[in-house]
């Protein structure tokens, strides 16, 4: 027996967590259950995370958490409790299935079948942010070398156990070139350790519009943490239904399993939710638990009870289903089908499934580290970047002088364009004349010049290049 942490959540949470369980121990889950509480009434106590140490003490010792919909208070100061979860178990890796169950449940795409693989731990995710002038606020896009190795080798190793044909890398590296770059540049790294698996890279914005034309041209996608959260959402709806989908969030130490969507108070108590979306994590869960006889049983029941046309009310359509049926109704009659295959859709068989387990991270030799510059962001409510360039004339050291200024951005000087909009935002970049070497006094001389001119400095900026490489962006225009 194998014990695991569940949580019922909120609204539609405890009765779909109700039909999950039952099901899967029909099915011979060898499992044991430590129940936490989660969600709206700990929020509403004053634990602004929506979860008490107890709890996280319990998941931390189970390793493996089964969690259902949770409600998060309207108003301020709340924590996403998701969010928290997969940064302090270090759950970097997201996996969301979105297969086609046609023609059983109404799709305009019969023959898709992706996995997306999301990075869950940084990207915008990280929550830096800060209100830096009157009109400008700025949210900080974390990419590290790390995160993008753990996950996209997760990808390309989830396709092997799977037998998985082609991984995808989405990013948008034509305008992020450092960041969503450096996602690309380690994707085709890792790509040439899997010589027998295709891979290929897509521009995020084509990408999606051809994954939501034409999804069987997909079969694993790995992208960065924003991207993934909207193409997946996107993925199971153009599938079936949000209301289907599972989701896996995988840690090198701890799991999550969940459904994707919310805990839809307004169904609550009536018996009509579906169960789906939570038993789709629960037989994530049970393939990372090994006991894949249970999961390929489960989700043989499932099919054919949806192909049967036993259908809850999301997705019940009386040209194709034959019984409407509620959250116990549904959940019993997979029950009863344990043991069979659909007939139609494509039967699964799970003997490969279990919890992937990857080499740690290596950590690569320092490169080579020069400071050559520096970018000071300035608050000043002017509009003409040549007069604020005027301010800065006097402000520079023995190697540094100013060599452009940009708002938003957009180069505005030198010879920037007087139909260019300006902010109250200015990035003021002082450079060395051919990436000449400095030491971090030139910058703070360059910050108490800036004090004593009352030039409003609200954040500094050091510019690198790593073994002679420029590491960081120029400006629009330049």
């Amino acid at each position: 027996m194998q014990r695991i942490t569940i949580a019922k959540g909120d609204g539609i949470g405890p009765e779909i967590m109700e039909a999950t369980l039952k099901i899967i121990n029909a099915a011979g889950a060898q499992l044991e259950y430590d129940e936490i509480q989660v969600g709206e009434k700990v929020y509403l106590s004053g634990n602004t995370s929506g979860i008490a140490k107890e709890s996280w003490d319990t998941i931390i010792k189970n390793k493996v958490f089964l969690k259902a919909p949770i409600t998060t208070p309207q108003g301020g100061g709340y924590k996403s409790l998701n969010v928290t979860t997969r940064k302090f178990l270090g759950l970097y890796s997201n996996v969301r299935p979105c297969m086609s169950l046609h023609p059983f449940v109404a799709t305009k795409h019969p023959n898709m079948d992706i996995v997306i693989i999301r990075e869950n731990e940084e990207d915008l995710y990280a929550g830096i942010e800060h209100q830096q002038t009157d009109e400008v606020i700025q949210c900080l896009k974390i990419i590290s070398r790390p995160g993008c190795e753990k996950i996209i080798r997760y990808a390309f190793e989830f396709a092997k156990q799977y037998g998985r044909k082609k991984v995808t890398c989405f990013t948008k590296d034509n305008i992020m070139k450092q960041t969503d770059g450096l996602f690309h540049q380690i994707f085709d790294e890792i790509a040439t350790e899997y010589p027998t698996i295709e891979n290929e890279h897509w521009i995020i914005d084509i990408g999606a519009a051809k994954m939501s034309d034409t999804p069987e041209a997909f079969d694993v996608i790995v992208t960065l943490n924003l991207y993934g959260d909207v193409l997946s959402d996107i993925a199971a709806q153009i599938a079936g239904s949000v209301g289907l989908a599972g989701s896996a969030n995988i840690g090198e130490e701890c799991a999550m399993f969940e459904a994707i969507h919310g805990s839809a108070p307004r169904r609550a108590g009536q018996n009509m939710a579906n169960p789906s979306g939570l038993l789709q994590g629960a037989v994530m869960m049970l393939n990372h638990l090994g006991q894949n006889d249970v999961a390929t049983k489960v989700q043989n029941a499932w099919l054919k009870t949806l192909e049967d046309g036993i259908h809850t009310y999301d997705i019940y359509d009386e040209t194709k289903s034959k019984q409407l049926v509620g959250t116990i109704e549904f959940a019993n009659a997979i029950i009863n089908n344990l043991g069979q295959k659909p007939a139609e859709l494509k039967a699964v068989n799970y003997q490969n499934g279990q919890a992937l387990v990857l080499p740690k991270y290596q950590k690569k030799k320092p490169a080579k580290k020069e400071l050559i510059g520096h970018d000071i962001f300035v608050h000043w409510n002017g509009t003409d970047a040549n007069e604020l360039a005027s301010k800065l004339a006097s402000i520079k050291t023995q190697n540094l002088k100013l060599n452009m200024i940009t708002n938003r951005g957009i180069k505005v000087w030198p010879d920037g364009f007087s139909q260019t909009f300006c902010t109250d935002h200015w990035r003021c970049r002082f450079k060395t004349e051919n990436e000449k070497s400095i030491s971090k006094d030139e910058i703070i001389s360059l910050l108490q010049q800036c004090n004593q001119t009352n030039i409003d400095t609200i954040k500094t900026e050091n510019l690198y290049q790593f073994d002679g490489k420029i590491a960081f962006s120029l400006g629009q225009g330049q």
